[in-house]
């Protein structure tokens, strides 16, 4: 080999990184809320998805996607979506160590947060296969509804063996969940859905109708939207109903997406299929928005763990590469991009975390602050997600721009999320009907800001500007809408100042009360004054 082929001046590979323990706001935070019990289970589990095996499985399920077959060889229609192996072996591993269902299946002080955690883990690294993962585990809340239909299906939900045959449900130890809410012609508009379901006698329905969107199709069974007698209702529909004959459920295609490449997304044909209805008649919106509600939440965990990723590989490359004649991390610019990365990741997590300890409670308060929390966190930890990566990315230079290097792959990931159970608008318009029909969120959220106050004069400051945008809508409902985003944005901003100020080290309050609250605060990753602590920030990436 010629001299020119030396390689020198680029950073290892990044593998055999423990990322729990590397992850010192995740770390901290799963102490803070009760969940240190779980310390042990979220170091292997930080050892698993750090090993170079695990990460080559990633490559692999993103880029042998799934392929969709109508029919098999002999012409029977067969509807089925066929991974990769690696695949099957990353979802399998996040079943294993409970990601979707460990909360229910062994409630203690907190349980949702340690499953939060273990989420984000997996999803930091394969984020794709999150979404059966996260429906598996938010359809528990929406069965509990039909407690015929629970004591079927939540036991095999809560098994932690993975099983991706489709047969008889019967014959199987597991099963995993996925949703059909959406039509071409509704979108986020449910009620606009012309599905429709008949009531067949025997105690199920029949549904017919087109989902423009189904996630996870290769799953056992859906919550799916219709239009009953009664009204839009909720049922679950299996792809193989008792006894082992195939359910009518035809894929039309899979959809061809932007990102989130190895989780097979599609569009779905019901006729005369069945289904059982969950809930009562007419109040399906009711009995699905349990299981929105947690998809909602696990888009916070998901955003939160794909800026983990991106700050923790952009200050990799950057502590191993030189330019200049300096380390590149240790040169100011780049010292001050890589501390406001991590001031922005640190701050999802405090925040993602604190509501998953939210939804260990069951008191009035968790419940209210939950509410409205869980949207607002929803909306701004997703939204900032795409920007976050696209700046991670540049700090890699042209290495982040290829597919060789994960940033690429995360940089189109993160918009997923600020899209999935409602995008901008659709979220934004939530916020302001959880403040007028359920004022007792507001109030709890407005307790969870005040808890900060005292400290900073700039948070003051942002809290009662805050209190003031909120009183402009409470007084003027019909303006309300236009001015949707600031308050969510106001709100999200105060909320994660409150989490950070009271919870993360003081060079990291320092930093996102002066970054993100003050008059100095830029949209520019890396516009922060220097007289902060930005070592000390950098440290923690």
């Amino acid at each position: 080999m010629t001299t020119t082929h030396e390689v020198v001046n680029q950073a290892p590979p990044r593998v055999d990184v423990n990322e729990y323990l590397a992850n010192a706001a995740l770390t901290e935070a799963v102490k803070r809320y009760d969940a240190q019990w779980s310390a042990d289970d979220l170091t292997s589990v930080g050892e698993l998805v750090g090993r170079a095996d695990f990460q080559h499985d990633a490559e692999l399920a993103n880029t042998h996607t799934p392929v969709f077959s109508s029919h098999d060889r002999w012409g029977h229609r067969v509807d089925a979506v066929e991974f990769h192996p690696a695949y099957h072996r990353i979802i399998g591993a996040a079943i294993e160590h409970g990601a979707h269902t460990s909360c229910w299946a062994d409630p203690r002080p907190g349980a949702h947060v340690a499953r939060a955690a273990t989420f984000m883990l997996f999803a930091q690294v394969e984020p794709g296969h999150g979404c059966p993962v996260s429906m598996t585990h938010a359809v528990v809340p929406s069965l509990g509804f039909a407690p015929e239909l629970a004591e079927q299906w939540i036991p095999r939900v809560y098994s932690r063996v993975y099983d991706p045959e489709l047969r008889d449900p019967a014959t199987k130890q597991s099963a995993i969940f996925g949703m059909a809410m959406t039509e071409k012609q509704g979108g986020s508009d449910v009620r606009a859905n012309t599905t429709r379901a008949v009531d067949a006698g025997d105690g199920a329905y029949r549904l017919t109708g087109h989902k423009w969107f189904c996630s996870a199709p290769q799953s056992d069974a859906f919550l799916v939207l219709a239009q009953a007698p009664g009204g839009l209702s909720c049922f679950l529909v299996p792809r193989v109903l008792p006894g082992g004959e195939r359910n009518v459920f035809r894929i039309q295609r899979l959809k061809d997406k932007l990102g989130n490449k190895s989780n097979a997304s599609s569009e779905i044909e019901l006729e005369d299929t069945v289904g059982w209805l969950v809930g009562e008649e007419g109040r399906g919106v009711r009995t699905i928005i349990e299981m929105v509600a947690q998809t909602r939440l696990d888009c916070v965990l998901g955003s939160a763990a794909g800026m983990r990723q991106s700050v923790a590989e952009a200050a990799w490359h950057t502590r191993h590469r030189a330019a200049f004649g300096a380390t590149l991390i240790d040169q100011p610019a780049m010292t001050a991009v890589i501390a406001d990365l991590q001031l922005e990741a640190e701050a999802a997590t405090w925040t993602a975390l604190r509501l998953a300890a939210a939804y260990d409670r069951d008191d009035d308060e968790s419940a209210a602050f939950r509410r409205l929390a869980t949207a607002v966190g929803k909306y701004w930890i997703c939204k900032r997600g795409p920007n976050h990566a696209y700046e991670a990315l540049e700090c890699l230079g042209g290495n982040g721009y290829t597919e060789q290097f994960p940033l690429a792959r995360r940089y189109r990931e993160q918009p997923v999320m600020a899209v999935w159970e409602g995008s901008g608008n659709v979220i934004a318009l939530d916020v302001l009907r959880a403040m007028a029909r359920e004022p007792e969120s507001v109030e709890a959220v407005d307790r969870e800001l005040a808890s900060a106050l005292g400290q900073y004069p700039v948070y003051d400051a942002h809290i009662a500007a805050t209190r003031r945008l909120l009183g402009r809508v409470a007084k003027d409902p019909s303006a309300a809408p236009a001015l949707a985003r600031r308050v969510v944005e106001a709100l999200a901003l105060g909320l994660q100042g409150a989490v950070v100020i009271k919870e993360a080290p003081a060079a990291v309050a320092d930093g996102f009360v002066a970054a993100r609250l003050g008059e100095d605060r830029s949209l520019e990753y890396g516009a922060l004054d220097p007289s902060l602590d930005l070592a000390g920030i950098v440290a923690r990436a």
